[in-house]
């Protein structure tokens, strides 16, 4: 177990988590936070353009930065695909940048990034020995490793590619919406393999990379294929919703552009943890339909959902 860890992004969903995981098991926990620190482990970064001092992160044991914007947030307008680079890239250069400095004494650098690196990869399975896709998510996560490994190369640095995530403030915030209102059902073909891992096997992914000194790009995803239809009829099936109306690519592509559509909802790839099972990594929640079963509380009905 670490003794001290920085974290950076410590206010989003897994940053948060994590942070009350590491400090609930004794461990000293650093975040970095955009305003001014109220609390000695606390401290303040990229309120200005001074860079973080590396001392901040001297004697820590890693340093996990999960710093960026939503990809939930629609439409990915020219102006807001600015802020999707800018929020991953700027704080990701800036803590290799401390990281460099610090030399051989640097902790290990876990940096945030997503299942996205592939793009659509409809053939075959997917591995961390795979090639980056060809979209603008792609893109985005290749710029965003990059900046991950100019920490050096003394720098011990692991990249989290990270599937959307099964949980009410994730991925499953839209589809919880539309399934209570009776209005889910398959998103285009509905057969596109979905990537996805739930919050608790997100954080113990993340803390067994750190604990296990595991680098280079590691795909953070469940163990079990599951296409579209799997996730929204397991989730319908929770809350006892129907599953019936199919949604057109055509009038998704309108309301949330072409990229986001490509890149969230008719993606195809069969993302495989296998950096993860090799150092025996135990996955909580083993199926999609577990991970929803954990996430969303059962509805309270006698009358089952429908599907199609």
């Amino acid at each position: 177990m670490p003794r001290r860890v920085v974290v950076a992004g410590a206010s989003g969903l897994i940053g948060s988590t994590l942070v009350e995981s590491l400090r609930g098991d004794g461990v000293a926990v650093t975040t970095l936070v955009r305003r001014p620190a109220e609390t000695s482990d606390e401290v303040e970064w990229l309120t200005d353009a001074s860079p973080l001092d590396p001392a901040v992160l001297e004697g820590a044991d890693a340093v996990v930065g999960l710093n960026g914007a939503s990809i939930g947030r629609f439409p990915w307008t020219s102006s807001y695909k600015h802020t999707l680079v800018w929020s991953r890239i700027t704080p990701t250069q800036t803590i290799a940048r401390a990281v460099r400095e610090l030399g051989a004494d640097a902790p290990a650098f876990v940096s945030a990034s997503a299942v996205g690196y592939y793009g659509s990869a409809p053939r075959g399975t997917v591995t961390e020995d795979s090639p980056r896709g060809e979209s603008f998510l792609a893109d985005l996560c290749g710029e965003w490793e990059d900046a991950a490994r100019s920490a050096g190369p003394q720098a011990r640095v692991a990249l989290l590619r990270t599937a959307p995530l099964v949980h009410p403030d994730a991925v499953l915030k839209p589809l919880i919406l539309l399934t209570k209102l009776g209005v889910s059902g398959p998103i285009g073909r509905g057969t596109q393999i979905w990537p996805w891992i739930s919050l608790d096997d997100e954080i113990a992914a993340i803390r067994h990379i750190i604990a296990r000194g595991i680098d280079g790009p590691v795909n953070l995803t469940g163990p079990t294929p599951a296409h579209a239809n799997d996730l929204g009829f397991a989730l319908a099936r929770r809350l006892n919703r129907p599953f019936l109306l199919r949604a057109p690519v055509g009038a998704i592509r309108l309301v949330l552009g072409r990229d986001a559509t490509e890149a969230l909802l008719t993606t195809d790839a069969d993302v495989r943890p296998r950096v993860l099972e090799a150092s025996g990594f135990s996955f909580a929640h083993a199926t999609v339909e577990e991970a929803v079963a954990a996430a969303v509380p059962a509805a309270r009905s006698s009358t089952p959902a429908s599907a199609s």
